[in-house]
């Protein structure tokens, strides 16, 4: 992946975890486009690193400057990569760290991964701010969504200076047939009301009583990790989840969502928000199950024909097209099939190209 001489200091948000018990999907696609010649930047790590071997630089913000923990956070990252004195620093997802970083090693190379939707991000909020960003640096969107949103307020011809860096995975070479799958409609992510958790188990209880032998299974919780906190809305669902039969299984291990997507017949990702990226839809079309996902965000661009985009409100909606998913086998396999080639689209040798590239751009334009 290496398109360049020197090291690449990789700097993860203050809240995401890296350890193979405690990881978001920031820290799972850095594991996944990691270059040898990477420098991990982050928090202290919660249990054994994703990448063993893999040199990790841990945060440990001190007392200085006076502020807030981001500003300490940010602080402290940039005496760790003056340390490390990288080729580039490669910032996810926290714009006010990126432009701490830039004001603290003028001439420093940096490219900035944006996630998330940047106008709700400290430091991208205006577009003034997005504009010094692009004037300090690279800039890299997962898709177009967020790429559209970063531009939104910027002149016409700042597009072109903002680079498209998607998420990627490995498509498995094999997967179940359909007709081999356990009859279990799947809701697999963070248990909030964002990714439509409610609206999830609001269609099983519709579904329920008309498909004898089929089971709903929810997996997540409100965090990435074995030790989330029993929210206000995760106690306020858990009731409801019951009487309509839904399994909540809570917090389960990245490899175990993966297994249970290889299984299951049918995953749903019914967003409410607008996902930037959607990578449980894709990792769900990997595993060669029929999806059902909502047209919010960058989903679209991700699901294109591999799967059905259907609007989660009114549930009603919802849950007639997971029903008609349900009494057909053949319409599943099909979308199955189809779904994995989309999938393919996205693979980690793609993702790992597009991210040299943008890398490259970074060091032969940004940060000057």
């Amino acid at each position: 992946m290496a398109t360049h001489s020197g090291r690449v200091a990789v700097v993860l948000p203050p809240r995401e975890g890296f350890a193979t018990g405690a990881v978001g999907a920031i820290g799972l696609q850095v594991a996944a486009l990691a270059s040898p010649d990477d420098v991990i930047v982050g928090p202290p790590l919660a249990g054994p690193s994703l990448l063993p071997g893999h040199e990790y630089r841990p945060v440990r913000p001190g007392l200085w400057p006076p502020g807030g923990r981001g500003l300490r956070y940010a602080a402290t990252v940039t005496r760790v990569v003056t340390d490390i004195a990288p080729a580039v620093v490669e910032v996810h997802n926290r714009p006010d760290i990126a432009h701490h970083v830039a004001r603290g090693r003028p001439g420093q190379k940096m490219l900035l991964v944006l996630h998330n939707d940047p106008q709700g991000m400290r430091g991208a909020d205006t577009p003034a701010l997005r504009a010094a960003l692009l004037s300090r640096m690279a800039v890299a969107c997962v898709s177009g969504w967020v790429r559209q949103r970063f531009a939104e307020g910027l002149p016409a011809d700042a597009a072109q200076w903002i680079g498209l860096s998607p998420n990627g995975m490995n498509t498995p070479a094999a997967v179940l047939p359909q007709s081999a799958r356990g009859r279990v409609v799947l809701f697999a992510g963070r248990v909030v009301a964002d990714k439509g958790a409610d609206l999830f188990v609001d269609a099983c209880e519709r579904l329920g009583p008309a498909h004898p032998g089929w089971r709903f299974v929810m997996i997540g919780a409100d965090r990435f990790r074995k030790d989330a906190p029993a929210t206000p809305f995760l106690n306020a669902l858990a009731p409801r989840a019951r009487a309509a039969g839904v399994e909540m299984a809570g917090y389960r291990p990245h490899a175990d969502v993966l297994d249970a997507m290889a299984q299951a017949a049918i995953v749903v990702v019914p967003s409410r928000w607008p996902e930037p990226f959607g990578l449980t839809a894709l990792e769900a079309m990997a595993a060669g199950a029929a999806l059902v996902a909502a047209p919010m965000g960058g989903l679209p661009e991700v699901v294109g024909d591999g799967g059905i985009l259907c609007a989660p409100e009114p549930v009603a909606g919802l849950a007639q097209a997971i029903g008609t998913l349900m009494d057909d086998v053949a319409a599943r396999a099909a979308l199955g099939g189809r779904g994995r080639a989309r999938a393919a689209r996205f693979s980690v040798e793609h993702a790992r190209a597009c991210r040299a590239a943008q890398r490259l751009a970074a060091l032969r334009g940004g940060g000057g």
